[in-house]
């Protein structure tokens, strides 16, 4: 089997998945975040009365019509309290910001516009538009309108307006499971000593946070010794759990003891893919299992997590009903690059900005794939194109941001 381009591997994921349609009603405290499954009509009209915008005195607007006019205040109009009587000629009610509009009233005259007189009576300094400084009924949105819509990702301010619509709660799409299971007879779990032949398991961590940043919830199925029973049931325990995507982490190539492939296609997976033409990453594992996604991972911690943002991070967001996330951008190199071979090149580098505002691109001198420390130390990758010419300084360069 030939190697897959990234931009002809990434279509394949993609295209093979469907987001589900399973969904869940859920308080407003806990929709942040996630996608809305059925457009939302509002429960009330708001405002749902004329109210004045400002502090200042509810007029009609012909009894300021010139400047001086004096009025006589006959009460008032505060937030929760409204007047209930009417505004009559040469009257004025003191009003505060929210409170309804009394009846009569077409104007609010703002208080730094008025200069108080005695006897309870007010001598207007200014003569305003008729009908300013009121927010008018059903100006935001009027009872049955549908001001949210299926699909939209719930943030603070579509919360806001669901609130205000009065939805104490909103039906949203569930999250997409994702279940990871860590392969490999040498790993131990984090806090562990390992001997001489062992190292910790650390994959994990990083590809779930990466699943649970897109919208995914996550399954840990803990670490599956190189054995085929074995990992047979961990694959049986994420199909029980309704996964949408199985992620194995290790083991996926055809080496003698790379079993995870060799497992999955005996209970029934149709393989895809599984080398790519990229660097760090190439056996990278795509297939179906009875409608779950499979993607298997390297076992090299960077291998891994650059498979993830790449492959794992959009599916994510596809299954979930989120959008596509764009991380590429462009900078300038810091330092030169040698001709490249025909595997797409993701090369650690540190981003800094110059006082023009430019992006410099700093590619770390070691890229060994197992090296998490230059990894967590990187802000993007620089992205390379297979066969791609040599690079000198200050040269562009595309840039796969992670932070």
């Amino acid at each position: 089997m030939s190697l897959l381009s990234v931009e002809d591997a990434l279509a394949r994921v993609i295209g093979k998945a469907r987001p589900h349609r399973r969904t869940e009603t859920l308080p407003l405290h806990d929709c942040l975040g996630r996608v809305l499954a059925q457009d939302i009509a509002a429960r009330v009209t708001h405002p749902a009365f004329d109210n004045s915008a400002m502090d200042g005195y509810a007029v009609r607007h012909e009894d300021i019509a010139d400047i001086g006019a004096q009025l006589v205040v006959i009460g008032q109009s505060a937030a929760g309290h409204g007047f209930r009587g009417e505004v009559h000629a040469g009257e004025a009610v003191r009003i505060f910001t929210g409170a309804p509009l009394p009846a009569g009233a077409d104007t609010v005259i703002i208080q730094e516009d008025t200069e108080k007189l005695s006897g309870g009576k007010i001598r207007t300094l200014f003569a305003p538009a008729k009908g300013r400084h009121i927010r008018l009924a059903g100006q935001d949105f009027v009872e049955g309108d549908i001001a949210l819509v299926a699909g939209s990702v719930l943030d603070a301010g579509r919360l806001t307006l669901a609130a205000g619509m009065s939805h104490e709660s909103l039906p949203v799409f569930e999250r997409p499971r994702v279940a990871i299971i860590a392969t490999g007879d040498e790993l131990l779990p984090p806090g562990s000593s390992p001997g001489a032949d062992q190292i910790i398991a650390s994959n994990t961590y990083g590809v779930a946070a990466i699943a649970r940043e897109n919208g995914a919830e996550t399954l840990d199925l803990g670490i599956v010794p190189d054995d085929q029973e074995a990992i047979s049931a961990a694959v049986a325990k994420a199909q029980t759990a309704g996964a949408d995507v199985l992620v194995t982490l290790g083991g996926a190539s055809v080496g003698d003891h790379d079993l995870v492939q060799s497992t999955l296609l005996s209970r029934g997976m149709v393989l895809d893919f599984w080398r790519i033409a990229m660097r760090p990453g190439k056996p990278l594992m795509v297939g179906e299992l009875a409608g779950m996604a499979v993607l298997g991972l390297p076992g090299n911690p960077v291998s891994s997590l650059v498979c993830a943002v790449l492959f794992l991070e959009p599916l994510a967001r596809h299954l979930a009903h989120l959008p596509p996330r764009s991380r590429m951008t462009t900078a300038k190199l810091a330092a030169p690059l040698p001709v490249n071979d025909r595997r797409q090149d993701y090369i650690r580098s540190r981003l800094t900005v110059e006082p023009d505002g430019s992006l410099i691109a700093h590619p770390f001198a070691r890229q060994d794939s197992s090296m998490m420390n230059i990894f967590a130390q990187s802000d993007g990758l620089i992205v390379r194109a297979p066969h791609a010419a040599a690079a000198s300084s200050g040269d562009p360069c595309n840039i796969l941001r992670l932070r």
